[in-house]
């Protein structure tokens, strides 16, 4: 099984998971549904920001010859995600 797959799978039982707590909390299923995906994609997020900040963070003490290169790159990256969203 691929990593990928394994993730696909890890990510598959935790929404799972996550929803049957929120149910069993009360919550109905079709909110549960919403919540426990909402409570992921932030999760999720979070982690993506940590991994580049920690990423940026190692570049600029062990590579600080392209530390600033990468910044243009993260910023270029974000212009060009806005400008897909304001575009729809």
């Amino acid at each position: 099984m691929s990593i990928e797959a394994t993730s696909d799978q890890i990510r598959q039982e935790a929404l799972a998971g996550l929803i049957a707590s929120l149910v069993n909390q009360g919550h109905p299923l079709q909110y549960a549904q919403v919540m426990a995906t909402s409570i992921i994609f932030q999760t999720d997020l979070d982690l993506r920001n940590a991994q580049m900040a920690r990423l940026l963070n190692w570049l600029k003490q062990e590579h600080e010859d392209i530390y600033a290169s990468s910044l243009v790159i993260v910023e270029e990256t974000r212009e060009e995600f806005e400008h897909r969203v304001q575009k729809g």
